[in-house]
């Protein structure tokens, strides 16, 4: 049984969204890296403070916990019992930044019509498969003890999510 569980993947993949329909199937705790680390104008926490914030989440019973931040993905890997990698191509995960503009998020501390895609945030969205992704796969290969699930296209996500309301209301 899932009780603690972390989701990872390129920035525009969905891991937010995945979160929420997550957290609303299984009443789990959900916790947003982005809210954890980012203040709502915009300036961010020391990362004493961040990793502080972490441990107080991960050492709880249950959570959900989406986003990447490399520094503290072994904290994470560390205490999850599961790991969802939403392993999307560069075009899926352009669209998905396309698409979230404008739009009021709950796992940002700021959000709105003002909201821009930056050139630093496309870019690194367009190395993400090359420079970042192996990096992911070579950590999970050290966690054989976790459930590890992989998704590479976004009908498989609905497909699981699916499959665990099912389990869940009956």
């Amino acid at each position: 049984m899932m009780k603690k569980i972390m989701i990872i993947g390129c920035p525009g993949s969905g891991k937010s969204t995945f979160a929420k329909k997550l957290n609303q199937i299984t009443q789990i705790p959900l916790y947003h890296c982005d809210m954890l680390y980012w203040n709502g104008d915009k300036s961010y926490v020391s990362k004493e403070v961040f990793v502080q914030r972490l441990n107080e989440i991960i050492s709880s019973d249950q959570w959900i916990i989406d986003g990447n931040y490399g520094s503290t993905i072994k904290i994470r890997l560390e205490a999850c019992d599961t790991v969802f990698f939403l392993d999307f191509n560069v075009d899926v995960c352009l669209s998905g930044l396309e698409s979230r503009k404008g739009q009021v998020r709950e796992d940002m501390p700021w959000s709105g019509s003002d909201e821009q895609l930056d050139e630093e945030l496309y870019q690194f969205v367009l190395n993400y498969n090359i420079l970042n992704r192996p990096i992911v796969l070579e950590l999970l290969n050290g966690y054989s003890n976790k459930h590890i699930k992989i998704f590479e296209h976004r009908n498989e996500l609905d497909e699981y999510l699916n499959l665990l309301y099912q389990t869940f209301i009956q």
